[in-house]
């Protein structure tokens, strides 16, 4: 969190400016600018309402702090502070480069005021000073957030981050235009959740391209050259199963994993039971009789611990 001098309109001039001293040259953002449905195999809207839903990254009119860092977010998590990043293509075979503009930006791609910006980052600054995050978070839950952009302005935000998406998942995955429909939805949904963090994801990655994984000794654990499309994107989903992200998020990761099932689209409730079923295997319970005294401690804790959770998962 940024200190609180006093001074906050200055904070946020300081951002823009840092904003500034390191951008993506402005003809860089026309491929977002006039991006196309045709240009990918699924709706961008339908992707859209997936990162609306509260499941997912929710819908806030207003800058709110990010539950992990604290920096500012709005509309369907949208980063207003985020400066213009290099990420250089380590792949050689794949010809597409990432591309990873300001917040300020992606904020004048999608058609939004400049001055706007500042002054909601100015506010955010004030509003956290006198807060702090758990307030913050308690008034977007009771709904107390004066609104700070319209509907029209986060849709606005949100399409163009999402087809941000789409130009960086194309450049994760060099066979992007040959994957199904889910899955380019999927992979398209990871890089907007994670950003440059995908990057850590290595055997995932490495797998989505080389049918290979490192072992970690510097050797690679191949997957054999008749192994079948499910067995392969099984390991795919696998990668993602054991990654921490999943394990926090279970919801999100559950409903993102299952689209890398190339049989998705046949069944969706099922691919999404297959991963629930791994992410979250049956416990074995044991046979012995409970005391009466315990079966009836456990039925008043099930009683008194229901009710609906308002956390994102």
């Amino acid at each position: 969190m940024l200190a609180y001098l006093g001074g906050t309109i200055a904070v946020g001039a300081a951002r823009m400016a840092g904003q500034e001293t390191a951008s993506t040259p402005a003809s860089s953002l026309d491929s977002l600018i006039n991006f196309r449905d045709s240009e990918i195999k699924f709706p961008l809207a339908t992707l859209m309402a997936v990162l609306r839903d509260n499941r997912h990254e929710g819908w806030v009119l207003a800058a709110y702090p990010d539950p992990t860092t604290s920096r500012p977010l709005i509309g369907a998590g949208f980063s207003l502070d985020v400066p213009a990043t290099d990420h250089p293509q380590s792949d050689p075979l794949n010809p597409h480069t990432f591309l990873e503009p300001s917040s300020a930006q992606l904020w004048q791609a999608a058609g939004l005021d400049p001055g706007k910006l500042q002054r909601i980052l100015a506010q955010y600054d004030r509003d956290l000073a006198a807060w702090q995050k758990k307030k913050f978070r308690r008034k977007i839950r009771t709904h107390r957030l004066p609104s700070q952009i319209t509907e029209a302005e986060a849709t606005a935000l949100l399409r163009i981050s999402a087809t941000q998406a789409v130009h960086n998942a194309r450049a994760y995955c060099r066979d992007f235009d040959q994957l199904t429909s889910p899955q380019q939805m999927a992979l398209s949904q990871l890089v907007y959740q994670m950003g440059l963090n995908l990057e850590q994801f290595v055997h995932f990655l490495d797998l989505l391209n080389n049918n290979s994984v490192p072992n970690g000794d510097g050797s690679f654990l191949f997957v054999s050259a008749d192994t079948t499309p499910g067995e392969h994107w099984s390991s795919v989903q696998d990668t993602l199963i054991q990654s921490q992200w999943a394990r926090r998020y279970s919801t999100r990761a559950v409903a993102v994993i299952a689209m890398f099932d190339p049989d998705y689209a046949g069944d969706p409730a099922q691919a999404e039971r297959k991963v629930r079923a791994t992410l979250h295997p049956a416990v074995a319970h044991s046979h012995k009789k409970r005391s009466a005294h315990s079966l009836k401690t456990a039925s008043t804790d099930h009683k008194a611990g229901t009710g609906t959770s308002t956390g994102k998962s």
